[in-house]
C-alpha cells in the first residue's frame, strides 16, 4: 500500500503536482493599485470589485500584491491566487480537475485546494487528548501550524510554485515594484537577510489572508443572523434540515447556542473519515491502484486518525467546487446526496479507509429529494457578497423562529 508520503513521491514520478493551477488564462482581468510607486501593469491580479489599499492596512495591502504575484513561481506565471481566486471562493478556479495544477503544466497533486476565506479562524493545530479531539492546523490533514508556516509551503514546493530555494524567492520580491512597500512595513534592512525576508514575506501573506477580504462575513446568512433580512421559505427549511433531521451541525457547528453575536464558521475544525471513495478519474488515474491516501494519520502516526481530514468550513461553498479533499464530487447536489444516503445505495464505491468512518450522523439520513435540495439553497446563503438590493420579496421565517438548539 502507498502512504501520502510515497503518494508525493509517485506524483513526482508522474509530474503529478499539488495545489497550484496554471495563471495565463486568466490574466485578462488585469487591475493595478493606487500606490504611485507600483508601475502600472506589473504584478496584474484578478478584480474582485475592490482597490487594494481599500480598508487594508499597509502589511495587509503587501500581503495581496505578493498573494497575486505571478512573478513568483519558476517559471513565471503562477501565484497564491492562481489556486486560490477570489472568483472561485479563494480556491481553484479550474472546475475541469479534482486538483491543482503546478507551474509546469501537466503536473498535478494528490489533494483538492481548499479555500483561503475565512483561514483566520482556523486554530494552531492541537493533538488533544484523544483522537477524536484533534483540531486545527492547516491544509486537509493539519500538517501546518499556523498560517505563516503555511504560507512558506507553495513557494518551495516542486509540485507547486518550483522555486529552487527561499533565497529566489526573497530575490523576486527585492526586485518587485512593490518592494518600497516591502521596506516600508519591515524597515530598511528587510531583504538584508533572506531567511528573515522569507519570514517577513510568510506574515504579510498571513496578515492579507486574515483580512476582511478573505473574511466578509457579508453573506446573505449573515444579514439574516443580523435581522436585516428573512430567508425565503426553502433556505428556511434548508437550515433547519441542517441543524436538525440532516445533523450538519454536528461537525459544522453553528455558534449561535453559544454566543447569538459571533460569526457562524460552520465547522469544528475537527477532523473525519466520513467514508468517501477513492477517485479514479484523472489524474487520479495516473497512480498505482493500490494508493491509499491515510490523511491525518500519515502525519500523525497514530491508527485512529488514518482516513480523517479536516472538517471545512461552508461559506462561499458554491464557487469553490469541486467538493472534498479528493476533488470527487463536482457539485453540492452530489454532496447532499453522498451524505443522505451513503449507506442505502449498493452501487456505492467502498471507502478508500474503511477504518474510522463515521456512522449515524451520516449515510442514512432519510431525505427526500425535496429537503435535499432545500439544505443545497440554504448552503448558497453562505456566499458572500450578497447584495440587499437584489432581494426579492418574501414571507420566510425570520431569525428567531428558527431552533437553533435543535440538535
Amino acid at each position: 500500500m502507498h502512504t501520502p508520503h510515497s503518494l508525493t513521491f509517485i506524483s513526482l514520478l508522474f509530474l503529478v503536482a499539488c495545489s497550484e493551477q496554471s495563471f495565463k488564462n486568466q490574466n485578462s482581468t488585469e487591475n493595478t493599485t493606487s500606490l504611485d510607486f507600483i508601475n502600472q501593469g506589473e504584478n496584474s491580479f484578478q478584480q474582485r470589485n475592490f482597490d487594494l489599499d481599500d480598508d487594508l492596512s499597509p502589511i495587509e495591502i503587501l500581503g495581496k500584491l505578493i498573494f497575486f504575484d505571478t512573478n513568483l513561481s519558476e517559471p513565471a506565471g503562477q501565484s497564491c491566487a492562481s489556486c486560490h481566486s477570489p472568483q472561485a471562493g479563494f480556491a481553484d478556479p479550474n472546475k475541469n480537475l479534482p486538483v491543482s495544477e503546478g507551474v509546469i503544466p501537466g503536473n498535478f497533486g494528490a489533494r483538492n485546494a481548499l479555500s483561503a476565506s475565512y483561514v483566520r479562524t482556523i486554530p494552531s493545530f492541537d493533538i488533544g487528548a484523544t483522537p477524536a479531539d484533534t483540531s486545527g492546523g492547516l491544509f486537509w490533514d493539519g500538517r501546518k501550524l499556523d498560517l505563516e508556516d503555511q504560507a512558506k509551503a507553495p513557494f518551495l514546493n516542486p509540485l507547486e510554485m518550483n522555486n529552487p530555494s527561499f533565497e529566489s524567492v526573497v530575490a523576486d520580491v527585492s526586485i518587485a515594484s512593490y518592494s518600497p512597500l516591502f521596506i516600508s512595513v519591515f524597515g530598511q534592512q528587510a531583504f538584508d537577510d533572506p531567511a528573515i525576508a522569507y519570514e517577513y514575506i510568510a506574515q504579510a501573506i498571513a496578515a492579507y489572508e486574515r483580512s476582511s477580504e478573505l473574511n466578509a462575513f457579508n453573506s446573505k446568512y449573515d444579514l439574516f443572523m443580523s435581522g436585516g433580512i428573512a430567508l425565503s421559505p426553502e433556505e428556511s427549511l434548508g437550515l433547519s434540515l441542517f441543524i436538525g433531521k440532516a445533523q450538519c451541525a454536528h461537525c459544522h457547528v453553528l455558534n449561535s447556542n453559544a454566543n447569538p453575536l459571533a460569526h457562524d464558521i460552520f465547522t469544528n475544525h475537527k477532523y473525519a473519515n466520513i467514508g468517501l471513495p477513492r477517485n479514479m478519474n484523472f489524474p487520479y488515474d495516473l497512480l498505482p491502484p493500490d494508493t491509499v491516501d491515510l490523511g491525518l494519520g500519515a502525519i500523525t502516526g497514530i491508527a485512529e486518525h488514518n482516513g480523517k481530514f479536516k472538517t471545512p468550513h461552508l461559506r462561499n461553498l458554491e464557487f469553490s467546487g469541486p467538493y472534498m479533499h479528493n476533488g470527487i464530487f463536482n457539485t453540492l447536489e452530489e454532496v447532499v446526496h453522498f451524505y443522505n444516503t451513503r449507506d442505502v445505495h449498493t452501487h456505492v464505491l467502498p471507502p478508500e479507509v474503511p477504518e474510522n468512518i463515521v456512522m449515524g450522523m451520516v449515510g442514512d439520513l432519510g431525505l427526500t429529494p425535496d429537503e435535499e435540495e432545500a439544505i443545497v439553497e440554504f448552503l448558497e446563503t453562505l456566499n458572500d457578497g450578497f447584495q440587499t438590493n437584489s432581494i426579492t420579496e418574501n414571507t420566510a421565517l425570520d431569525n428567531e423562529d428558527i431552533d437553533f438548539d435543535d440538535p
